[in-house]
């Protein structure tokens, strides 16, 4: 199905929400009033976590983890009703924003409606309870695909949202057949053909695990069959390695490197550096323009653009899943007109040509990334690891206008000097 995927969703910027701990309220309604805000980001899609009601059996904390949900096809009582989230969504697209509602069909609650109805659409031990395939997922039960009586409910329920909402972020993707899922993706097309589907993809160490255990786990190459987006888990742990100094730079590029020849060639990767399961990107990089160069390099590289609902603020904190953990609403380092400014980087029309270079440069502590066509380059230079540095750029030497500070910059000698300021230059 990538074959389909437009270029154009490497310029879409989605924002991800946890309704419970959005506000003090937590509610459809209270999230409303900060619509503006979120599309004042330059938000393309609003991502909510799941909407659904949580079961009570094996609850993880006093409030349960979205993520063990209890009926697909209700609205969580806690949110408020079906009517509150269809003027949430009505919302939503009244600020020219879409909708993306978190699909988790790998698991259900072990108390779930399915589980109560039909429990031969599980995974069960010897003595006929459920059971899940990760162990510390203790919360949840694992459905069985291979009970194709299974499929068309789950397909229903798909066709059933898509009447309201604008795409899918689809849980532990990997770990539900391909085959369904292009399945369902031509299901919904036939509901709402312009649907984007996002897939939470995972690293090697976790796909191999359960191809050890004898389950069914699809690599991000057999993924981008079925979804437009994947993540970026194949390169995520590596990442935290440089930022920690356990790797260096040059390795992160070149496995970025590889993505560009080892996917479709209109692949689309989720780069985020943080989201609701990993820790905050200010907690793991203290230091603020490095904290920045990594954020406008994930503007910049080949790929769709994730914000962590708070990540604007320079939070610290990582929230909880399982309890209510409102979000801080004064900023610790208030990063909202630095991501407005990288807007125009997203959007650039340049970072859909097909001439895209990645290289480190300095002592391997910067990160280049060039995109040309014909005579046009559009280069991004990335102070990532905080030193200052001569860098070369593939620009006739002369002044040129910095995109992100509107400042000049001279190129000299083939050389531009960076300091901690990350800058793009056209030409």
């Amino acid at each position: 199905m990538a074959t389909t995927t437009k270029l154009a969703v490497r310029q879409q910027l989605i924002y991800s929400v946890f309704v419970r701990n959005h506000t003090k309220a937590g509610t459809f309604q209270a999230l409303e009033a900060d619509l503006p805000r979120i599309k004042a980001l330059g938000t393309d899609y609003v991502w909510l976590l799941p909407i659904h009601p949580i079961g009570v059996a094996k609850r993880k904390g006093d409030l349960g983890s979205p993520y063990a949900i209890k009926d697909y096809r209700a609205i969580n009582p806690e949110y408020g009703s079906m009517a509150d989230f269809e003027h949430l969504v009505d919302a939503i697209h009244a600020q020219g924003m879409k909708v993306m509602l978190d699909v988790v069909y790998n698991h259900t609650s072990p108390d779930s409606v399915l589980a109560t109805s039909h429990p031969e659409w599980f995974y069960q031990n010897a003595d006929g309870s459920l059971r899940n395939k990760v162990g510390d997922w203790s919360d949840v039960a694992d459905l069985d695909y291979r009970q194709h009586d299974l499929w068309a409910y789950q397909i229903d329920t798909l066709t059933y949202w898509a009447q309201f909402v604008d795409g899918y972020r689809c849980d532990v993707a990997p770990l539900v057949p391909t085959t369904f899922w292009k399945a369902a993706r031509d299901a919904v097309a036939q509901v709402k053909p312009d649907f984007l589907w996002l897939a939470e993809s995972a690293g090697d160490d976790f796909i191999a695990e359960l191809r050890h255990q004898g389950y069914f786990a699809a690599s991000d190459g057999e993924i981008f069959n079925a979804f437009d987006i994947s993540y970026d888990y194949d390169v995520y742990g590596l990442w935290q390695d440089v930022i920690n100094g356990k790797a260096p730079l040059r390795d992160y590029v070149a496995a970025l490197t590889h993505q560009d020849v080892a996917f479709p060639a209109n692949y689309a990767k989720l780069r985020f550096l943080e989201n609701h399961d990993q820790e905050r990107a200010h907690g793991q990089i203290e230091n603020i323009a490095q904290l920045k160069a990594w954020l406008a390099f994930s503007y910049f590289e080949r790929g769709t653009t994730l914000l962590y609902a708070g990540e604007e603020f320079g939070l610290r904190h990582t929230p909880s899943l399982f309890t209510k953990d409102t979000l801080a609403t004064t900023p610790e380092v208030d990063l909202t007109t630095y991501l407005q400014t990288l807007q125009p980087l997203l959007r650039h029309p340049l970072r859909e040509a097909d001439d895209y270079q990645l290289t480190s440069a300095g002592h391997d502590d910067v990160l280049v990334v060039s995109y040309t066509r014909d005579d046009h380059a559009l280069i991004g230079i990335f102070p990532v690891m905080g030193q200052a540095a001569n860098v070369p750029v593939a620009l006739a030497d002369g002044d040129y206008r910095d995109l992100l500070s509107g400042q000049t910059v001279a190129v000299v000698d083939g050389m531009v000097g960076v300091h901690a300021t990350s800058m793009v230059l056209e030409s």
